[in-house]
């Protein structure tokens, strides 16, 4: 049994730290999906901004500089778009894990709780053994033909 209660603390300690991977992977995410946001949303601005700057004309330099920094910008939001998908992925990968430690934390305090039932059911069997035995002696060792309820 002391095994067992080893292995659940074990289990348990193992649950925990899932648990802290999980909760760790889940702010992840969050913070990796509001970047993700933010600069989605600052890239509208920007080219709205610009779109209106641009219909009252502007000089090429400042086009190209424009549609430079719109692509430094792309290239930005698809990072970001990746780092969030992984950050997410690991989010998921994290929740399964911790799942699994508590399924093998509930499976181990089932087999405990079992183990603990056979053997308070052990105990009770000897117990009972052991009165018949008692009595079984106490009526070898009574003299023949008394009466049991004669004595009373």
């Amino acid at each position: 049994m002391q095994t067992l209660l080893l292995l659940l603390k074990h289990a348990e300690t193992d649950r925990d730290s899932a648990l802290a991977a999980c909760e760790l992977a889940t702010r992840t995410e969050t913070a990796s999906t509001a970047q993700l946001q933010q600069l989605v949303g600052y890239r509208r601005d920007y080219e709205a901004r610009w779109n209106e700057q641009f219909s009252r004309g502007g000089e090429m330099a400042l086009v190209r500089c424009y549609h430079e920094f719109m692509a430094r910008l792309s290239q930005a939001v698809d990072q970001q778009q990746r780092a969030a998908q992984t950050a997410t992925a690991a989010k998921d990968a994290a929740l399964r894990s911790w799942r699994e430690c508590e399924l093998r934390v509930a499976s181990v305090g089932k087999l405990i709780e079992r183990r603990s039932r056979e053997i308070r059911l052990s105990g009770e069997r000897r117990e009972q053994r052991h009165f018949d035995e008692m009595a079984a002696r106490i009526v070898r060792s009574m003299p023949l033909g008394m009466d049991f309820m004669a004595t009373r």
